[in-house]
């Protein structure tokens, strides 16, 4: 059996595509396309006509591919930004005109929950899956989730509250999302933090080919990348301080991110502060295989 399963985020559309055998799977082809859905919300928290178009069309062409490559069942999810979206339903009759598909709006803790099954492996620990329009964190063993919660606080969220154009501002959007965490975290008193922490989204696979100094495209080497907050923080110093075309220059750096990986790295220093992490480990897996795993009822890696 084929099933392919198309996820709109806040920065961008995916499609992961498997082969399920009884409950293991093997990827057939992984897609994205970046649409940065987030910056079509407006004040009213609208989604403007244009920005839910380019996303329609971007999951109408993945449903025809994976419809074209025998796909037998095709399934699709959004969350933050189709989350926050007040007019969300005429989001979802249009993706439904355009693909044939009824989209399924994920909360954010179900979103943190897909984050965690489709990033480990098993073991105890913790992870983070930085998006553009929120941030999930989630701490269990195996298949026992002992917390999981989203922060409304995602890379493209963050440039829009308060720009970076130097080092000097990195501290304050630090402070900002150190605070949303914080805030988070009195809900969870007796939380008992893990020792290993493993980190799924662009803003991880981006550090871990930059620290390798490898192309952005050369995915199967980000997967297992130990980020260190040394490592981190220099990035933080040296991204910061050059201009989005400059950052574009970075072979590790995919270019539709230059404007907003520095606000990712924020969110991920300050949540090493908070959580008092002082390493994290790239996970290349993260929600899309998570929703194959847990809705397919699918064990182990999606390879």
């Amino acid at each position: 059996m084929k099933v392919a399963v198309i996820g709109i985020g806040s920065n961008s559309v995916r499609m992961l595509m498997a082969k399920l055998d009884g409950t293991h799977a093997w990827k057939l082809r992984r897609d994205r396309i970046g649409t940065r859905l987030f910056a079509g919300l407006d004040e009213k928290k609208n989604l403007s006509g244009d920005a839910m178009a380019v996303s329609a069309g971007a999951v109408a062409d993945f449903a025809d591919i994976a419809r074209f490559e025998g796909a037998d069942e095709v399934r699709l999810f959004a969350t933050s930004a189709t989350r926050d979206a007040a007019n969300q339903a005429d989001f979802a009759r249009l993706l439904k005109d355009r693909s044939g598909l009824d989209v399924e709006i994920c909360s954010g803790e179900e979103e943190a929950m897909l984050s965690f099954f489709g990033a480990t492996g098993g073991g105890d620990c913790g992870v983070i899956d930085i998006g553009g329009g929120s941030t999930e964190y989630i701490v269990g063993r195996d298949q026992d989730v002992r917390c999981a919660f989203s922060c409304q606080m995602g890379a493209v969220r963050l440039s829009a509250m308060q720009p970076i154009r130097s080092h000097a501002d990195i501290p304050v959007v630090k402070d900002i999302a150190r605070n949303i965490l914080r805030e988070k975290l009195r809900f969870h008193p007796t939380l008992s933090l893990p020792e290993k922490w493993v980190g799924t989204g662009g803003t991880f696979t981006t550090l871990a080919a930059m620290i390798k100094k490898i192309h952005w495209t050369n995915r199967t080497y980000m997967h297992g990348t130990l980020l260190t907050r040394e490592a981190i923080e220099q990035h933080a110093r040296l991204l910061s301080n050059m201009t989005v075309e400059q950052r574009k220059e970075i072979p590790g750096l995919q270019p539709n991110r230059a404007d907003i990986i520095v606000h990712g790295i924020c969110i991920l220093l300050a949540s090493m502060e908070e959580l008092g992490m002082d390493e994290i480990t790239v996970s290349e897996y993260g929600n899309m295989d998570g929703y194959i795993k847990s809705r397919f009822h699918v064990e182990g890696e999606i390879r």
